[in-house]
């Protein structure tokens, strides 16, 4: 039978969690109720009380009560639930998690369902769902549902929400009982036949980025495409950090221009780092870098209000990047790529960074881009970082597939025969093996790698592959 673990404070949510529990059992799935609660009395009682879940984290529930201090306590339970849902998978008897809570109860129940696997179902019913649920998900699958009202008793309200959990959730755990091969940890994700990729997305480059992930499908691949959004950001170099990705393909950068210029979608300081802290081969383009993204129009502060504007959708607004910002954002992009460990080339398209960028757009400004270029090129100058020009923009599909194209040549060359290397404990290798040369990418109508200065000049593969030639010979292969 398939069970779902309810973890919630049973001496505030008690009523809540025995009417979940009720329903649940009705829908034909087993329940494993866990009490996280430390200061009233349990309202309904627990299959795994509290003092095992505070003792499952090294502590002593009398302790914990004592020291009336509810943010240590709320640290000490959101560990001891974690352990307790980690062993409860482990041993096959946890196929989903359901929780709900206000700020306290999400924070505890978010920590477990972080530590599972990706695809083990989780949903948080949570009074801060409607918020930045940023610190709850972090890099997870977890699904959020906001309950419109605080959770106090079961109400016309909260009864028509929580009714909707408890059957979703039933419905995923016997989903997941029946096919729990759907949980991915980093071993799992690298298990298959073909190698995994990574490649960073948005709207605005979507064209350039959709042509190089169905070459790279082509060549054996299989691509996981992250949405530039601040998360999709964070989960890309958590996950390559982790050793996942055979190869990187960074195309779209913009979460770096929304954490020099203060908008919403940053994904922290550390993007664009997992990659080459991990020795992974990655090309990387500074696509979108020529804006930065804010929340609605009548959110946009004061300070951005005479820049160049769009609406990009209802619920975002941008606003374009100046020569300024964008000489910075290339001298941060030069600093994180000459400290790579492995193999990292940059694909630079001379004639726009986005759909907004292109020549005609509103944002096509020549002076900024060359800034851009400018402090790249002077930041990479003498390291080992490959720099490649291209006469076109970063949608154009023929861009999108010679990067694809670079990208593989580059597994290739650190593996030996294009196949994956093991990631760190992971099982053994595997991969596409003897894939077809990039001999069609069409590509051959642009211009060649200008070269970083003091660079050797040779002359890449001209004869089949019609990438640019590498190393300053300023004229395409093919």
């Amino acid at each position: 039978m398939a069970v779902v673990v309810l973890v919630g404070t049973l001496d505030t949510k008690g009523e809540e969690y025995g009417w979940m529990r009720e329903r649940l059992l009705r829908a034909g799935v087993g329940v494993t109720l866990v009490d996280a609660g430390v200061i009233g009395e349990p309202r309904v009682p627990a299959d795994v009380p509290r003092h095992a879940v505070a003792a499952a984290a090294g502590a002593d529930l009398a302790v914990l009560r004592a020291e009336h201090d509810r943010g240590a306590a709320v640290t000490v339970m959101a560990e001891g639930v974690a352990s307790v849902v980690q062993r409860l998978y482990v041993r096959d008897e946890l196929h989903a998690v359901l929780a709900i809570g206000g700020s306290g109860g999400t924070s505890i129940a978010t920590r477990a369902m972080r530590g599972l696997p990706l695809g083990v179902p989780k949903l948080m019913v949570s009074s801060m769902a409607a918020g930045d649920v940023t610190p709850y998900v972090g890099s997870s699958d977890i699904a959020m549902m906001y309950s419109v009202v605080d959770i106090a008793g079961i109400n016309r309200v909260t009864g028509s929400v929580f009714a909707n959990a408890v059957d979703a959730v039933a419905g995923m755990a016997k989903g997941f009982e029946a096919d729990r091969n759907r949980a991915l940890t980093a071993q799992q994700l690298t298990s298959d036949a073909r190698p995994l990729v990574a490649a960073s997305m948005a709207g605005v480059t979507t064209s350039g980025v959709d042509a190089a992930r169905e070459r790279l499908t082509e060549l054996g691949y299989d691509v996981l495409v992250f949405h530039a959004s601040g998360a999709g950001g964070r989960t890309l170099e958590k996950l390559a950090g982790e050793g996942v990705f055979a190869g990187v393909l960074d195309l779209t950068l913009s979460e770096l221009a929304d954490d020099l210029v203060g908008g919403i979608l940053s994904a922290g300081p550390a993007r664009l780092c997992g990659a080459g802290r991990h020795g992974t081969p990655q090309v990387v383009s500074p696509g979108a870098l020529d804006m930065v993204k804010f929340g609605p129009l009548d959110s946009l502060p004061e300070r951005v209000r005479g820049r160049n504007v769009r609406v990009h959708n209802p619920s975002i607004t941008v606003i374009r990047t100046s020569p300024e910002e964008c000489a910075e954002l290339g001298r941060r992009v030069a600093a994180k790529l000459r400290a790579a460990c492995g193999p990292t080339s940059v694909c630079l398209p001379l004639r726009g960074l986005s759909t907004l960028g292109e020549p005609g757009g509103p944002y096509h400004d020549p002076d900024a881009d060359r800034a851009l270029f400018g402090a790249l090129r002077a930041g990479l100058r003498g390291s080992a970082v490959e720099i490649v020009e291209y006469d076109t923009h970063l949608n154009d599909p023929a861009f999108g597939r010679a990067a694809a194209d670079r990208l593989h040549a580059a597994i290739g060359a650190v593996t030996g025969d294009g196949r994956r290397r093991p990631v760190r404990g992971a099982g053994g290798p595997g991969g596409p093996g003897d894939a077809e040369d990039a001999g069609d990418a069409e590509d051959a109508g642009y211009a060649g790698y200008a070269g970083n200065p003091g660079d050797p000049g040779d002359t890449g593969d001209p004869g089949d592959t019609g990438n640019p030639g590498r190393g300053g010979s300023g004229r395409p292969g093919g």
